[in-house]
This record gives C-alpha cells, structure tokens and sequence, in this order.
C-alpha cells in the first residue's frame, strides 16, 4: 500500500476555486473505492483556505491512475473543467505526503503561522471520513500520527504560544478598524453552528463581548446557544440584529450567501459603522458589501496579510519535529509492510515443510529417526528463511520493499496483505463524531 495527496491551496489557486474544489471533493465516498478502483482509502482535509485530498492505492504502479480517478471525480462533481482541477492541485507522494499533513496540523502552513485551530480539523477530516467507510489504515495511521506531531510542536515549541488564530486576529483587525476598541458594548451577529463558530464565540467572550446573537441557515441556533450563551435569531429577525449590530461575523461557509443589496437595505438609515467579518470559504456574504457606506469588510485574504510573523527559531525547531515524524513514520510504513511480507514467507514456508513432516510421521511414526529429520528439516528451514528476512529489511530500509513483495509473488505466488489495525484500538483513538453542515467553513 503507497499513501498520495493531492493539495491545492490559497497560495496556487484563488478562494473562489478552492471554494468550488472543496464542494467537488465532499462528494468523495465510497463509489471512489469501488470494486477496480485503483483508491483503497480516501480522506478529505478542507480549511478556509485549502482542499486536500489523501489517498491510499495498492502499489506505486496504482498512483497516477488514483490521481487521476480523483481528479475526474472532483471535476464531475464541482463542474469544473478537468483540466483546471488537475493543475490547481499539486501531487505528493512517499514521505512527502506525511510532510506536509504534519506541516498542516502543526500550524506551519497556515495564514496565521503556528495557529492552533487546524489541528481540530485534521482530526475531524479523520473522523468523518471513517463515518463514510473510506478511511483505510494506512490514512488512519497517518492522521493519527499528524495529531501526534501537532501536539508535540506544540507543547515542544513556543510556535503559537500567543494563542494566535485566523479568528484572533480577524478580531484584532475589528478592534483597530473601531473608534471604541472595547467589546463588552459591542452587538456582535455571528453566521454558523459549527467548530469555527464555537471557537469564534470562545475568543468574543474572552474579549468581554456578551451580547452576541447567533443564526444559523440549518436552523441550529437555538441548539448552539443552550450550550454556548448567545441569542438565536430566526430568519424573520436576522434584518434587525444586523441592522443593530458593530460587528457580524460569517464562519458557516452555508449555500445563502447574504446579499449586498440585503445588508444595503436593512442598514437604510442607520448611521453607525458596521465591521462585516467573512470567514467562509465559499463566502457567507457578497465581498461587494465592503463598498457599501460605513461598511468594513475583513477577509481570509485580510488576515493573511495582517498575521505576525512567528520567531524564525520557533518555525525551525517545529519544522525539525515535523521533519523527524516524517521520516519515522514513512519507515513505520516501510516496515510494516515488509514484515508482513516476511510473515507470509514464513507461512507458505512452514506449511511447506508441515506437509513433508506429515509424509515422514506416517511412514515413521514417532520414532526417534523420524524426530531427528524433523529437527533437521526443522533447522534447515530457519537457516533458509535467514538470508530473505535480512534481505527485506535491507531493501525496506532502501524504500524498496516493493521489489521483495514482487518477488515473493513471482517465485512463489504469494500474495502479502496489508494487515489490519485493530478495532478497539481504532475506537479509543478516533472516536465517531457527527459534523455538521456549518463546519464546512473549516471541515
């Protein structure tokens, strides 16, 4: 089994195609792995500003027909010329592949350098794609280890120790763009139920802002609030708060973009300023809203301009960490599957030699001639098994475990299967989770 992924981000394509890219890529399921496909296993990784699809196939013969297979999928499905869906994604393969997911949730490729909130996402990419049935072992060992790697930069390094994220700073950019930098005053509206408007209430209430109405197009306001303080508003209200309000905050990455024309006529006659902070992907309101009058309109694109940069040394030591995991996990890889080579020789070898000691026992009995062949059949197998057990770990250490797989098949018709993790194991480390449509701004 060989890993790939296939990344497209802010810094290759625009928000607009990312957005449309995530839409395609969220109808990834099972019919991906369907009976012939060359993809055993898939994972989609989407954030405000990225898509990313991870993959397992059978061999390395399999990977460009898995790209592809993906490719065409994503270009069905998000009605995007093929062609274009192709050259906004970038492939990985081999240890690249762990690279950069441990990058990711660590916080080293994000708009905010060191930002902590991806590596929920990570984990929820997980968790759902077990939910569909298309997460292979190979990908659950390969997000489990990235969530592994997050926590050690964390707790190793002083990456993000100011707590810094796309939302904190997104409300750094509101307190500098207001005349009253105090939020306990503020009415703020927030778009969205989901992770990133959890997250984004968290911060508000840490800022002293208590009067926050939340809506939700799904109709899940009232749910979000019971737990986590705020107002629900109804579609019927939604005018009124909005025309009320110093700041609104979009993270529900929703299907109802807000009009300018909308947020134009519920403001007729006020004169207050308003902060709109869109934080969707797929944009929770018209950009065109920043031209309105006392409208301020702060973006992805605004937050990654504005994010300070972290210390260069603390980049370099959780670089180093996700450079070390990387490595380690791509020999766990590389080991695993020649020893489950090396345990299919054994088998077909000592069932080999099972049936000749039968022949012998039957002739013989238990007699001691008999036991003295049966220990020198017994000692000569292990002398031959000897020299292909070191010869697998040699070529596995080398990245070429594969030509001992093949061999193996070509001499002896032996087929090597990947070996399955085991399911209380899978359960205490990944446990079911629903996610919502809201959490599309950051799922």
């Amino acid at each position: 089994m060989v890993l790939l992924s296939l990344v497209a981000t802010h810094s290759k394509v625009d928000l607009e195609t990312v957005a449309r890219l995530s839409a395609g890529t969220s109808r990834i399921d099972k019919d991906v792995l369907a009976d012939g496909s060359p993809v055993s296993g898939a994972v989609v990784l989407a954030t405000c500003n990225r898509v990313e699809v991870y993959c397992e196939a059978e061999s390395e013969s399999d990977l460009e027909s898995a790209r592809d297979a993906l490719i065409e999928q994503i270009s069905r499905s998000s009605g995007l010329d093929e062609s274009l869906v192709a050259d906004s994604f970038d492939l990985n393969t081999g240890e690249d592949v762990a690279r950069h997911l441990f990058a990711v949730g660590a916080g080293l490729d994000s708009a905010v350098v060191g930002e902590r909130e991806v590596a929920g996402q990570v984990r929820r990419a997980l968790i759902e794609a077990q939910e569909k049935g298309t997460a292979s072992g190979g990908l659950v060992r390969l997000f489990q280890t990235a969530s592994r790697t997050a926590k050690d930069v964390g707790t190793q390094t002083a990456l993000g120790g100011r707590g810094l994220s796309i939302v904190s700073v997104a409300l750094d950019l509101a307190t500098d763009l207001a005349a009253d930098k105090d939020w306990s005053g503020k009415q703020v509206v927030l778009f969205g139920t989901g992770a990133y408007a959890g997250a984004t209430m968290a911060l508000l209430r840490e800022r002293g802002c208590t009067q926050i109405s939340v809506y939700s197009s799904s109709g899940r306001a009232e749910t979000f609030t019971e737990t986590r303080g705020g107002d629900p508003l109804t579609h019927a209200a939604l005018g009124p708060a909005i025309a009320a309000a110093d700041v609104v905050i979009g993270c529900s990455g929703g299907d109802n973009q807000v009009s300018v024309d909308r947020v134009a006529s519920v403001r007729t006659d006020v004169d207050k300023p308003l902060t709109i902070i869109d934080l969707a992907l797929s944009h929770d309101f018209d950009p065109a809203v920043g031209g309105l009058e006392g409208v301020e309109l702060i973006t992805l694109e605004s937050v990654r301009m504005a994010a300070p940069e972290e210390q260069a040394e603390s980049v370099q030591q959780a670089a180093e960490i996700v450079a070390t995991a990387a490595r380690s996990f791509e020999a766990s890889q590389q080991a695993r599957s020649v020893d489950s080579a090396i345990v299919a020789l054994r088998k077909h070898t000592m069932k080999v030699l099972e049936s000749e000691l039968e022949k012998v026992r039957s002739q013989h009995g238990c007699t001691g001639p008999a036991q003295e062949v049966e220990f020198a059949m017994r000692r000569m197998v292990k002398q031959l098994l000897h020299l292909p057990t070191v010869r697998a770990r040699e070529l596995a250490a080398n990245g070429e475990q594969d030509r001992y797989i093949a061999a193996l098949e070509a001499l002896y018709g032996i087929t090597v299967e990947e070996p399955a993790l085991p399911a209380a194991a899978d359960a205490a480390s990944c446990p079911v989770a629903v996610v919502h449509d809201d959490d599309a701004a950051i799922a």
